[in-house]
C-alpha cells in the first residue's frame, strides 16, 4: 500500500510540471457585443472580433449610440480564469484598421509554445485607446470595469475591440494567445469641442 501511494504521488508531481492548456473566456457585458454570446462568451477566439473557424457567430445587429469626447463604460466578465491583461482599440471605417494582436514572448514546451508575456503600448496611440488593462495573476472575484474616453469624431459604425491576452497559455488554433470581442458603436461628435485630429479619418488619412 505504501509503495502504491509513493508511485501515485510521483505521478501527481510529474503531471503538475506539465503545462495544460486551459482556455480563458470572457463575456462583453457593456457595451453590447456585436455577436450573440453564450454564458462563457463564445465564440470568441478568432481576431479581430470573435467567432471561430468552425463558428463565425450570429450578429446581434446592436449598435450603441454615444457622443464623441465623452466617457463610455466598458465591462467584461472573465468566465474562465487565466492570467493576463486586456486591450481596447477603436476602428473608424473598417476592422482592418484594428491593430494586430500584441507581440508575445513564449517559451518552448513539449506541447509547443507557451505564452509568457505580451507587449503593452504605453503611451497609447490610435487606434489603441487603453492597453495593459486589468492585469491579473489570480482569479477575479468581480467583473472588470472602466470608463474610457472616446475621441471626438463622427462615425456611423465604429468597431470597439476588447482583446484579452492570456499568459501561461498554449497557442489557440484561431486566436493564438488572445481572445476577442467587439461592439458596434455610432459616435456623434460634440459640436462644442474640436474634432480629434489624431484619428485617421479626421486627419484625412
Amino acid at each position: 500500500m505504501r509503495r502504491a501511494r509513493r508511485i501515485w504521488l510521483g505521478v501527481v508531481a510529474v503531471a503538475a510540471m506539465v503545462p495544460v492548456t486551459a482556455d480563458a473566456h470572457f463575456t462583453l457585458v457593456e457595451p453590447p457585443s456585436w455577436l450573440m454570446e453564450n454564458r462563457l462568451g463564445d465564440p470568441q477566439k478568432a481576431g479581430p472580433c470573435g467567432g471561430t473557424s468552425a463558428d463565425p457567430g450570429t450578429p446581434t445587429n446592436v449598435v450603441t449610440s454615444v457622443t464623441g469626447g465623452s466617457k463610455l463604460h466598458v465591462k467584461v466578465q472573465e468566465t474562465v480564469f487565466h492570467p493576463g491583461h486586456y486591450r481596447i482599440a477603436l476602428a473608424m471605417r473598417s476592422r482592418t484598421e484594428l491593430p494586430a494582436d500584441p507581440d508575445v514572448v513564449t517559451r518552448d514546451t513539449e506541447k509547443g509554445p507557451w505564452s509568457v508575456s505580451a507587449a503593452i503600448q504605453k503611451p497609447e496611440r490610435p487606434p489603441v485607446i487603453a492597453d495593459g488593462l486589468w492585469a491579473h495573476t489570480e482569479r477575479p472575484t468581480a467583473p472588470f470595469e472602466t470608463d474610457i474616453e472616446l475621441p471626438n469624431i463622427n462615425c456611423e459604425k465604429c468597431t470597439l475591440q476588447i482583446l484579452q491576452f492570456m499568459a501561461e497559455h498554449g497557442r489557440n488554433r484561431d486566436g493564438d494567445f488572445s481572445y476577442h470581442h467587439c461592439a458596434d458603436v455610432k459616435i456623434t461628435a460634440d459640436r462644442t469641442k474640436p474634432l480629434d485630429a489624431r484619428w485617421p479619418a479626421v486627419a484625412g488619412k
